[in-house]
C-alpha cells in the first residue's frame, strides 16, 4: 500500500512538473513572437566616449550593458544614447567644459552610426525614421540630453543640440543647474530657483518651438509642475518610476503621474534597482559591495565614494567607470552565488511599477527604460541581451500584444509625433 501511494505521489509530481514545463515553454514562445512583432525602445542608455573608437566600439561585445551584439541578442530595436554632463559650478569656465563634454558625446554617437556601423545601426530623429530603420533590419540610435547645464547661458545651443539629433533634454541632474532646481534639493530643502529659472522658462519655449521633448526625470517637483504649465507639448519622464511603490525623490508621486495623464505624456519606467525597491536594493547592494571590494583588491583597483567620483572631470569619471566595470564583470560569478542567499531587485519588482502606473494613468502613458551604463539594471534585465525577459513578464501578467507594443515604444513614438506637430504649428505662427 505504501509503495503504491509513493508511486502515485511520484506520478502526480511528475505530471505537475511536466505541465509547468509546458506552460513555461508556451509563455516563452508567445513572448518571443510578440517581441519580434513590435518595436522595442529603451529611452535611456548612458555612453562612455572611450567606447566609440576604431579599436573599441559598439560593434564589439564589450563589457558594458549596451552594445550592438547585446541589442541583437535581446531583441532591443532602439536605444536612446545619452549626452550626459555632470553638474558643476555655474561659471563661464565650467559652462565651457560642460558644452565641450556634450559635443564629444554627440561626436561619439555620430561616429558609431556614420563610420563604425552604418550597415547595422542608423540615427533616427522622428518616428518615421525609427520605423524605416527597423523595417530595414537595422538597430536604431536616438539621442537624449541629460542635464541642460551643458547649454550654458546660450539658448541658441538648444537648436545646435537639436540639429545634432537631440530629441529630448532634461533641465537638471544631480544638483541645481542654471535652468532648473533638481530633485536632490529635497534632501535638505535647499533650492536655487524655487522651480525653473527665467532662462529655464526660455529653454522650455525653445524646445517646444524646435520639437524637442522635455524630460522631467531629474528636476524638482515644483519645476516639473511649472514645465507642465508652460509647455504647449506633452512631456516625458525618460527614466522614472512610481514614488508610491518606492519613496525616492527620483520617482514621481501620484500628483505628478496624473499630470501625464492630463497632458498626454509618457513615463518611461526605469529599471534602476534603488528606484524600484530601495529596501531590497540596499540589502543586496551592501552584500554585493563586500564582494566587489574583495575583487577590487585582487585587481589593485580602489572603489571610491560616489561624491569623489562626482567631483572628477568627465574624462576621469569615464576612465574610472570603465575600470570599475571590469571589476564588476570579474566578480559576476560571486554575485550570482550571492543571489541564492539574498534576493535582488528583479523583473517582477520592475513590472510592479508598470502595473501601478497603468492602473493609475492608463496604458497610453507608460513606457520602459533601463538607465544601462548609468547605474541601471535589475536581476533578469542586467543588460540589453536580456530584454526579452521584460516582455515575458508582461505576457505572464496578461498584457496583450497591442498593450505590450504601447509600453515598449508606441506610446513614446506617439508623443514624439505630438511634439513635432506642436513645433510645426509654432513655427508657422
Amino acid at each position: 500500500m505504501k509503495l503504491k501511494l509513493f508511486s502515485l505521489i511520484l506520478l502526480f509530481t511528475g505530471t505537475l512538473a511536466f505541465a509547468q514545463q509546458n506552460s513555461d515553454e508556451a509563455l516563452l514562445k508567445k513572448a518571443k513572437e510578440i517581441h519580434e512583432n513590435i518595436i522595442t525602445i529603451d529611452t535611456h542608455a548612458d555612453i562612455n566616449i572611450n567606447n566609440f573608437t576604431e579599436d573599441r566600439n559598439y560593434t564589439m561585445d564589450l563589457g558594458n550593458q549596451v552594445t550592438l551584439p547585446k541589442m541583437e541578442a535581446g531583441g532591443l530595436d532602439v536605444a536612446w544614447f545619452i549626452v550626459y554632463t555632470g553638474q558643476d559650478e555655474l561659471t563661464d569656465e565650467a559652462f565651457t567644459d560642460a558644452y565641450e563634454n556634450a559635443m564629444s558625446k554627440f561626436d561619439a554617437i555620430h561616429k558609431l552610426v556614420e563610420d563604425f556601423a552604418p550597415e547595422q545601426i542608423g540615427l533616427a530623429t522622428n518616428s518615421q525614421e525609427v520605423r524605416k530603420l527597423v523595417s530595414e533590419g537595422k538597430k536604431v540610435a536616438m539621442i537624449g540630453v541629460e542635464n541642460g547645464y551643458s547649454i550654458g547661458l546660450d539658448v541658441e545651443n538648444v537648436e545646435k543640440f537639436y540639429n545634432l539629433g537631440a530629441r529630448y533634454m532634461s533641465l537638471s541632474h544631480q544638483g541645481h543647474s542654471q535652468l532648473s532646481d533638481s530633485n536632490t534639493g529635497e534632501e535638505n530643502d535647499e533650492w536655487l530657483h524655487n522651480g525653473l529659472s527665467n532662462l529655464g522658462k526660455e529653454v522650455i519655449a525653445e524646445m517646444n518651438r524646435l520639437g524637442m521633448m522635455i524630460d522631467v526625470s531629474h528636476p524638482s517637483k515644483k519645476a516639473i509642475k511649472q514645465m507642465f504649465e508652460l509647455s504647449k507639448a506633452p512631456l516625458i519622464a525618460s527614466h522614472s518610476s512610481a514614488r508610491e511603490l518606492c519613496n525616492h525623490s527620483r520617482n514621481l508621486d501620484d500628483e505628478l503621474l496624473m499630470l501625464f495623464k492630463e497632458h498626454g505624456g509618457v513615463v518611461q519606467t526605469v529599471a534602476f534597482s534603488a528606484y524600484v525597491n530601495t529596501e531590497k536594493d540596499k540589502a543586496f547592494s551592501e552584500a554585493s559591495e563586500k564582494v566587489y571590494e574583495e575583487k577590487a583588491a585582487e585587481m589593485n583597483f580602489e572603489i571610491l565614494p560616489r561624491d569623489t567620483v562626482r567631483a572628477m572631470s568627465n574624462t576621469e569619471r569615464n576612465t574610472y567607470y570603465a575600470d570599475y566595470q571590469k571589476v564588476r564583470n570579474a566578480a559576476s560569478p560571486d554575485i550570482e552565488l550571492l543571489k541564492e542567499e539574498i534576493e535582488p531587485v528583479g523583473v517582477s519588482d520592475f513590472v510592479d511599477h508598470i502595473d501601478y502606473m497603468v492602473d493609475l494613468i492608463g496604458i497610453e502613458h507608460v513606457g520602459i527604460s533601463s538607465d544601462f551604463d548609468g547605474g541601471g539594471g535589475i536581476d533578469g534585465w542586467e543588460d540589453a541581451s536580456e530584454t526579452l525577459n521584460i516582455t515575458k513578464e508582461l505576457v505572464k501578467r496578461g498584457y496583450t500584444e497591442e498593450e505590450i507594443a504601447k509600453l515598449w515604444g508606441e506610446n513614446l513614438l506617439r508623443v514624439m509625433d505630438e511634439v513635432d506637430t506642436v513645433a510645426a504649428e509654432l513655427q508657422k505662427a
